[in-house]
């Protein structure tokens, strides 16, 4: 029975390229061993990998979408079983002039290029601005250093398919109601490669790769965000056979700030300032990335007030400009008062008779002064 490829990628039937290739990242992403050891999570990398290598070839998409099965080595009669292997050609020569003359295709090469692999790099605000060198674990296929690629024990060497006589393809004749029909099919021996391996190295057992877990060090440049990659050529899984590596994608995972929330280039904070020192104005000592900043609170400062400091917040990437630093102010109203307390702001209050409550009219952007707002905090009614 064909296997439901779509469905492993969670994709319709109709689904274009953009939407497999977005749809196979997001698993790979959830998936991949070395963000998920867990065994079932690698068992259906495996199986995510293999529906997307089916359904991003136009020819292995084709049997797909027939009912065949692509990634079958053998097959029974009818359209699931003599499509394996084999393409929409294939089957159009089968039905209209391809008596004995195959697909022509030829068989393919033991060396394919090797997969891309994803990993992830927990980075601090003050690692993403000033940038670091990071040593990253990598869990990938490398290149078998016994036979170097070719699958062999050392002294051998591959010979030639005995089942297809190195075509990479066996044929078939059946008889129906249309004729003669002559299909072809990947050969079950050799795989389509049209060689055999008699004495398949020891070490890799003929795939010419094996697993190793390696470390690499990845320059991670200032500026850097949440969820940006750094791509590092010819670091990923070597392929069947030896092939090029593929590259190493290193994401960044931006670690939360306890106290700076980043917003691109710029950054956010709240600093909580006593009624007092909003009305008389002070400075607050502030620790940005980069050292430490004066913050300059002005008297009369009004709640939700935001004090900016420039070219202070994040570095653009790959670039000497700077974002700012954006303070909010929370203006804190105390609420428990001694007696004492409450008579010195009734005094207060009393002389500041200029300063009243007032209603504001809807839509209008002017609102009682601060010391009204504090007489109606503290006047004890």
């Amino acid at each position: 029975m064909a296997r439901d490829y779509y469905g492993t990628l969670g994709v319709g039937t109709k689904a274009s390229g953009d939407e497999i290739k977005r749809a196979y990242r997001k698993l790979a992403r959830e998936l991949h061993p070395d963000v998920n050891p867990d065994e079932a999570a690698q068992a259906r990398f495996r199986e995510v990998t293999t529906a997307y290598e089916v359904l991003s070839d136009p020819a292995k998409r084709q049997v797909v979408d027939l009912g065949g099965d692509p990634m079958e080595s053998a097959g029974g009669g009818g359209f699931g079983g003599s499509a394996q292997g084999f393409g929409l050609g294939d089957i159009m020569d089968a039905f209209f002039g391809g008596q004995g003359g195959g697909s022509g295709r030829g068989p393919r090469s033991r060396v394919q290029p090797g997969s891309d692999a994803l990993l992830r790099a927990e980075l601090t605000l003050a690692e993403c601005a000033t940038g670091v060198n990071r040593e990253i674990s990598v869990d990938t296929a490398v290149l078998c250093s016994v036979c170097t690629g070719a699958g062999t024990s050392p002294g051998t060497h591959a010979v030639q398919c005995d089942t297809c006589g190195g075509a990479g393809e066996v044929q078939s004749v059946q008889r129906s109601f249309l004729g003669q029909v002559v299909t072809a099919r990947v050969c079950p021996t050799c795989r389509g490669t049209g060689e055999t391996i008699p004495e398949p190295c020891v070490q890799c057992g003929g795939d010419g790769r094996v697993r190793s877990r390696r470390t690499v060090t990845v320059k991670i440049p200032a500026g850097v965000a949440e969820g940006m990659r750094i791509r590092l050529s010819g670091q990923g899984e070597v392929g069947p056979g030896g092939g090029p590596a593929g590259d190493l994608y290193v994401e960044v995972s931006e670690e939360p700030h306890e106290v700076f929330v980043r917003d691109g280039d710029d950054l956010h904070c709240t600093v909580r300032v006593p009624v007092v020192d909003a009305v008389l104005g002070t400075t607050v000592k502030l620790e940005t990335i980069d050292g430490q900043a004066d913050i300059e609170v002005e008297a009369g400062t009004q709640p939700s007030s935001v004090v900016t400091l420039r070219g202070h917040g994040m570095p653009r990437l790959r670039s000497g400009v700077r974002g700012d630093v954006h303070v909010h102010l929370d203006v804190v109203v105390p609420t428990r008062l001694d007696h004492k307390q409450k008579d010195l702001l009734r005094k207060f209050a009393t002389a500041r008779r200029d300063d009243v409550a007032e209603v504001v009219h809807a839509g209008s952007r002017q609102s009682g002064g601060m010391f009204s707002r504090l007489r109606d905090a503290f006047a004890g009614r």
